[in-house]
């Protein structure tokens, strides 16, 4: 007898936005229907594997490989054919801070594991624990890494901050 497809309907009706968001901030527009859908092929045939309620970051950690491979594909096309990797023209987590410039200069300086982590939790708007499942590390691992990005990213903003202090004289008093 063939197994009921509503529960997995409902995940994906529910969680599509979601993925779709995360895929467009790391690769082309053009993409990102074809990534999803493979994200939720790939969902579909291992949906015994997750737990209730830890869909999102399971589909997440799911879209994370999958941009993985797409990337490495593009790497490797550019290759063969002599050519530059076309550029991203989705807005990518980096993008979104880019408006302000003492803060897309501070983005800019922490590290890529900072980033994704801070991206997650701040941007995708993940519990800890959904980042730790999206990550593939504990809750804990999470929590120091958070801890640590911040810490980054504060020392970053206020190094330039008292770079540009240091450019214009402050007032006499």
């Amino acid at each position: 007898m063939p197994e009921s497809t509503e529960p997995f309907v409902a995940v994906y009706t529910q969680h599509l936005p979601a993925v779709s968001r995360y895929l467009a901030r790391r690769v082309d527009r053009s993409d990102v229907d074809d990534l999803a859908a493979d994200v939720f092929a790939i969902a579909w045939r291992k949906r015994d594997s997750v737990s209730p309620g830890e869909e999102l970051p399971w589909l997440y950690r799911i879209a994370s490989y999958q941009v993985a491979n797409h990337r490495r594909r593009l790497a490797a096309r550019a290759s063969v054919l002599g050519l530059l990797s076309v550029p991203d023209s989705a807005p990518s987590a980096e993008s979104l801070v880019t408006a302000d410039a003492e803060l897309a200069r501070a983005w800019a300086a922490i590290g890529p594991r900072d980033r994704e982590v801070l991206a997650l939790v701040v941007l995708d708007d993940l519990s800890v624990g959904d980042a730790a499942l999206a990550l593939g590390v504990s809750a804990n691992a999470v929590s120091i890494r958070l801890h640590r990005a911040k810490k980054a990213l504060a020392a970053a903003l206020g190094e330039s901050g008292s770079s540009s202090s240091e450019r214009s004289p402050a007032p006499a008093t």
